[in-house]
């Protein structure tokens, strides 16, 4: 038993080191190479991460990155039951997928912040634009992959369910399960686009948030303050990967277990 935890703790030392040795790496060569830094777009490191500690360790985090977090909750939730759903329906009956094929090909190819004007006329300024604007952004992987999984269902499974006659709702499900593998990924995708949509979205058409204060701060010559904004959406980025990264380890533990790949992680 001790040598098993001796070798757990090894695994996560080594995780840990490769997930943040490059970062580090690269946060050092930064701090010393702007250590002389006299420009004034391009401040010391350590000037910046001073002003990391009084900006965002203030109100401004309560007022401006907690409304940020929210919509990016939202609109990233609202993107996944609509692209898991469509995407099954797509993906499960050959008619609704010739039915929606040209209006998909059409939408999953224009950027969503191009919406921002129209809806910016039909609904306003407000939190429902920029939600509608981070879901329209964030859906479309989720929905073609959701649809390739399900497409990509083995034949064998449905028609073990067909013979055993189980329940409408259960073959569903079990078609869902099997198709999880592909909606994560397309899941993951989402999330990185989300977070880009909502920076783009409070930049253009908001009175708060992270991309509000960060283009306030550029344009109010606010130099380090703007640059402590943008580590913040790395380390953002980073941590919502990372957390991410660990929920679908825990729910596509029957998938690596089923092909094998089980050590891989």
């Amino acid at each position: 038993m001790k040598a098993a935890l001796v070798a757990g703790l090894n695994r996560g030392a080594r995780t840990v080191a490769l997930a943040l040795g490059l970062p580090v790496l690269l946060f050092t060569a930064w701090w010393v190479l702007s250590a002389d830094s006299t420009t004034i777009f391009l401040p010391p490191l350590s000037r910046i991460v001073e002003a990391f500690g009084q900006v965002w360790f203030s109100e401004v985090f309560f007022r401006d990155v907690l409304p940020s977090l929210r919509r990016l909750a939202v609109g990233y939730a609202a993107a996944l039951l609509v692209g898991v759903g469509v995407g099954y329906l797509v993906g499960r009956w050959s008619v609704v997928r010739d039915l929606t094929s040209p209006i998909l090909a059409y939408f999953r190819v224009l950027p969503a912040p191009v919406l921002i004007p129209v809806l910016l006329v039909a609904v306003g300024i407000g939190d429902a634009t920029k939600l509608i604007v981070i879901a329209s952004g964030a859906v479309w992987p989720i929905l073609l992959n959701t649809a390739d999984g399900v497409r990509a269902v083995d034949e064998v499974q449905l028609d073990t369910a067909a013979a055993y006659r189980l329940r409408a709702w259960t073959r569903h499900g079990l078609i869902l399960r099997a198709a999880t593998p592909q909606v994560f990924a397309g899941a993951r995708q989402a999330l990185g686009i989300s977070l880009i949509v909502m920076v783009v979205s409070e930049m253009l058409m908001s009175t708060d948030g992270l991309g509000f204060t960060v283009i306030r701060f550029q344009r109010t010559f606010a130099i380090p303050e703007m640059w402590s904004g943008v580590l913040l959406l790395g380390l953002l980025g980073f941590g919502l990967a990372k957390v991410f990264e660990l929920i679908e380890r825990r729910a596509l533990r029957w998938h690596r277990g089923a092909t094998g790949r089980e050590e891989s992680w």
